[in-house]
């Protein structure tokens, strides 16, 4: 696997029907970090069975998956998506080459429905709120806090992410921030996903996302008049210099910037899908 150019972490909690899906929509030359992350449904046997690389995570938590995954991961480049098949895989070759030539530090996939029923409303309602106060904290011009997300691995190892929950999302992107990276969304297909949402699927589970972001808003901005008042620059081009940002040091970050956004198409607000509460 040592010529892998992408490794695709997908964070997985009783996905066994969607993984062949998934695994099988990757484009050559990514490989599929499944993170199972307590499954009973034989979602570990399923993702080896079909090529992936399985990681065991015991400790329950959208953001310990991911840490986990990213800790496993070894191409240069690290992708995030949902292993619910709500998703294509074979979209990230589009966020993968922004990253690769400079253009953004961070691609996120902005998530546009292609079927009915694919966001829950109350769901919908708490990302549209997320995403004004994430702009009032960053000034990105973000619509989603989306799961399909690309960057360099190098990078975001030196953001050293703390959030264990499901905060982990957000947490990427106010330490993206306070670390000068110009951060940008562009446009995927979100589906019905297959199987029962773990998080946005329930009320309870949008509770516990809107209360660990809420969280993490509230400390970033809490230091707010620390930070430079003017944009910090932007370096050119993405790699291993990016100054490390953990979830404590985040609201202390002396430096910050509001990067411009590039997405020129128009979506309703999306949910931020993950796996657990």
């Amino acid at each position: 696997m040592d010529g892998m150019k992408v490794d695709v972490i997908l964070p997985c909690l009783d996905e066994a029907e969607a993984l062949p899906t998934v695994i099988g929509r990757l484009p050559e030359g990514y490989r599929a970090i499944v993170v199972d992350n307590g499954s009973t449904d034989g979602s570990a046997d399923v993702a080896r069975a079909h090529g992936a690389l399985v990681v065991t995570e015991p400790r329950r938590g959208f953001g310990s998956a991911c840490a986990a995954g990213v800790a496993a991961a070894t191409a240069e480049y690290v992708a995030f998506c949902d292993a619910d098949a709500s998703m294509d895989p074979a979209e990230l070759p589009a966020l993968v080459r922004r990253v690769e030539q400079g253009t953004v530090d961070l691609a996120l996939g902005r998530r546009v429905p292609t079927t009915r029923g694919a966001w829950a409303p109350h769901a919908r309602f708490a990302n549209s709120v997320l995403a004004v106060l994430m702009h009032r904290a960053t000034g990105y011009r973000l619509r989603d806090l989306g799961p399909m997300r690309v960057m360099r691995r190098a990078d975001l190892v030196a953001l050293d992410l703390q959030d264990r929950r499901s905060g982990y999302p957000l947490e990427m992107v106010l330490a993206a921030h306070a670390a000068g990276w110009r951060v940008d969304e562009s446009d995927i297909g979100y589906a019905q996903r297959v199987g029962d949402s773990k998080v946005t699927g329930t009320l309870r589970g949008t509770v516990n996302a809107i209360r660990d972001m809420s969280r993490l808003l509230r400390a970033y901005r809490r230091e707010a008049p620390t930070r430079a008042v003017a944009p910090a620059a932007v370096r050119p081009t993405a790699g291993p210099t990016a100054p490390p940002a953990t979830a404590a040091n985040v609201a202390a970050a002396t430096t910050a910037s509001s990067p411009a956004t590039t997405a020129t198409t128009t979506a309703a607000p999306a949910t931020t899908e993950e796996v657990h509460s």
